[in-house]
């Protein structure tokens, strides 16, 4: 019994670490989309004035604001696969049904949302260009949500946003890992090899989640890119939001496009890379 017990353990860290590797490829690799729909999101541009915009700021500030996204994501695949792993071990014992992964997907979501709020919140200040003067680096922005009193570090400071953050996280979570298995077994069993159905189930489930709550991504983008302004609640934030964008569902999803591409590209390898590292660990044991 405590062999098992250590077995469990030692996995789940295997799986923490492969999870860690996996997600900080798929983000270097990503970050130049991630940072035209940012700009899509907090301005409403198409896709072509993002990038002139971006092409025009240089090649230095291109990669400005990668370093809380490389860590999030680091430590995020650190938790989403080690958590999950860990929870879908010990709620489900011999079969494992929709309501056990989803159940564990959206647990884990919320563990990675309460880690990784402030890593987000750093990320949409550092990636506004509006607040370059003020905010030109890390340091400054951690300076000025430190100067707040300890209720508005975490309201307007660290974890703005955090209710909207937790919806989506939860909620992503438990859909993409109630369907990558499902997806990426379809495609097995019809013959297709298995670092393409990893691919293609990654792909498919993060295209499936990030354009399902891409209209939530986009209020949290706004709502994290504020420095200092007093608290508004998430509905009358959303309210606000939905006026500017002249109440139209078409203009919200600008950058939805690039959305796709991103979480096609992001999962797609993500996963692959989890499922190769994973086979290659349990094969060697």
């Amino acid at each position: 019994m405590q062999q098992d017990s250590e077995d469990s353990v030692a996995d789940s860290l295997k799986n923490c670490g492969i999870g860690a590797i996996s997600s900080c490829l798929a983000t270097f690799l990503t970050f130049p989309i991630h940072k035209t729909i940012f700009r899509q999101q907090i301005h409403g541009f198409v896709i072509r004035k993002a990038v002139t915009q971006l092409c025009q700021e240089g090649l230095i500030k291109f990669y400005r604001g990668i370093l809380p996204p490389l860590l999030a994501k680091t430590i995020q695949g650190t938790l989403l696969f080690g958590v999950y792993d860990s929870l879908i071990r010990n709620i489900s014992t011999e079969d494992t049904y929709l309501y056990h992964r989803c159940i564990a997907g959206s647990l884990s979501g919320i563990i990675e949302a309460l880690a990784l709020t402030p890593f987000e919140r750093v990320q949409n200040v550092l990636q506004d260009h509006r607040k370059d003067v003020k905010f030109p680096n890390t340091h400054s922005i951690l300076k000025e949500f430190n100067s707040y009193s300890f209720k508005n570090k975490l309201q307007l400071g660290y974890y703005r946003g955090f209710l909207s953050i937790l919806l989506r996280n939860g909620t992503g979570s438990a859909l993409y890992f109630s369907f990558k298995d499902p997806v990426k077994d379809l495609f097995l069993e019809r013959g297709i090899p298995s670092g393409i159905s990893a691919f293609v189930s990654g792909s498919f489930n993060g295209m499936m989640v990030c354009f399902i709550l891409y209209p939530l991504s986009a209020v949290i983008a706004n709502v994290q890119s504020h420095i200092g302004e007093k608290k508004m609640s998430l509905w009358n934030f959303i309210a606000k939001f939905w006026v500017s964008r002249a109440r139209s569902l078409l203009y919200i999803y600008r950058g939805g496009s690039l959305v796709i591409l991103r979480s096609c590209i992001t999962w797609g390898i993500t996963t692959t890379i989890y499922e190769f590292l994973k086979a290659s660990h349990f094969s060697e044991n």
